[in-house]
């Protein structure tokens, strides 16, 4: 019986323990979009999430603190399972209709870029800091192996132009479905995301299924 109890007491632990690390990595990522990575200090995000610096220290570095956060951001949850094993990525793959699948990676990725962008934005405007610039690189390095799985399997859909390699449709969708362009068109030019979800489904359509008959027609913004 002590066993069992010493058990329940090691899951209760690691419990408590998951659950202070995601508050703070959640309070300390509102505080990076808010006020900017180098303004924000470990003891802000410690006041921010209840805690003491200490506590904050041992979920990690700041930057390693804001990599937590921008992770988390990209697979909307803290579970460890890849991008690539995620439940979208799965349909994507099984789906035989080139532009179905299509429509699937669309509707997937503008959902991440959406609860992306401010972080992602946070980062590249503290890329001075050299460690900063090493999250932001690695983010974009990531982002690009992403779009290769998903040109690689697209490239096998019916519809999809076997003129165009891989490594070109790789680099046309980490061009069009990217921070980048979420940022220029939603966050400066007020374009809904639905919007520019449309305009990239538009414009991949049209690199990559020229002959599947059933792009729409070129979005326009309201």
């Amino acid at each position: 019986m002590a066993g069992v109890s010493r058990t329940k007491t090691q899951l209760a632990q690691a419990a408590k323990a998951q659950a202070t690390r995601a508050r703070v990595i959640g309070a300390a990522g509102k505080l990076f979009v808010r006020d900017g990575y180098l303004q924000t200090t470990m003891a802000d995000i410690a006041a921010a999430a209840g805690v003491a610096v200490r506590t904050v220290y041992g979920v990690g570095s700041k930057v390693e603190v804001l990599a937590a956060a921008l992770d988390i951001a990209i697979v909307g949850d803290d579970q460890p399972v890849p991008v690539l094993e995620r439940a979208w990525f799965r349909r994507l793959v099984a789906e035989p209709d080139g532009v179905t699948a299509l429509g699937i990676f669309r509707d997937a990725a503008s959902r991440v870029i959406e609860r992306v962008y401010p972080l992602y934005a946070a980062t590249r405007d503290g890329s001075t800091d050299p460690e900063l610039a090493q999250v932001l690189h690695r983010n974009k390095h990531q982002r690009f192996i992403t779009h290769t799985h998903v040109a690689r399997a697209l490239s096998t859909k019916s519809g999809f132009d076997t003129s165009v390699p891989v490594e070109r449709a790789a680099h046309v969708i980490y061009a069009v479905m990217s921070q980048e362009t979420h940022g220029l068109l939603v966050v400066e030019h007020s374009w809904s995301v639905t919007e520019w979800a449309d305009w990239v489904h538009h414009h991949l359509l049209t690199e990559l299924f020229p002959r599947a008959g059933r792009a729409p027609e070129r979005p326009q913004p309201g």
